[in-house]
């Protein structure tokens, strides 16, 4: 278990589509797991891409319960979700603050869909799926990104919404 490093946009991992998990029983999954937690923990974030720590594996952690950069946000279970598949379900999409470990300090607003199903395996290999709204989509959304090469400023449709979080709000936590 360790703190990993997060790479940090530019770096040319950030922007591959990663490989899927084929062996749920190797240990490096369950190390990477590890370090994966540890790290977003350490960094207050509400979650993390393997990629973004520099491992090319379908593999995202995310949770939120208190969290000092998303104050008023619903909570969002702790979760491990390998080889992802999203399905939108409905056409509505909506604006909303988001930032990035791999963006620090910058916050832009970026258009997601508001209702999703979502499906993968857990670290042992079951699969699962749920329905989810709201800022748990927005999360699921974002961190599956990573898994495409896709960074959330890519997403931004007006650029004047894409900016230094103590410019856009005047605090240095920012929102999301």
């Amino acid at each position: 278990m360790a703190i990993r490093e997060v790479l940090r946009m530019g770096a040319p991992l950030l922007w591959r589509v990663a490989e899927p998990v084929s062996d749920f029983h190797d240990p490096e999954l369950q190390a990477l797991l590890d370090d994966m937690f540890d790290t977003m923990a350490a960094l207050n974030g509400a979650g993390l891409a393997a990629p973004q720590i520099g491992v090319s594996k379908r593999v995202v952690v995310f949770g939120i319960d208190k969290n000092p950069r998303y104050p008023d946000m619903e909570p969002v279970p702790t979760t491990i979700l390998i080889n992802p598949v999203l399905e939108p379900l409905g056409d509505i999409m909506e604006d909303g603050w988001e930032g990035c470990l791999s963006v620090p300090g910058l916050r832009g607003r970026v258009p997601r869909h508001t209702h999703l199903r979502y499906s993968g395996f857990d670290q042992h290999g079951a699969h699962f799926q749920r329905e989810v709204h709201g800022f748990h989509a927005r999360v699921v959304q974002h961190e599956c990104d990573h898994l495409d090469g896709i960074l959330y400023p890519m997403r931004i449709k007006d650029m004047r919404d894409f900016g230094f979080q103590k410019e856009l709000f005047g605090e240095e936590s920012g929102k999301e």
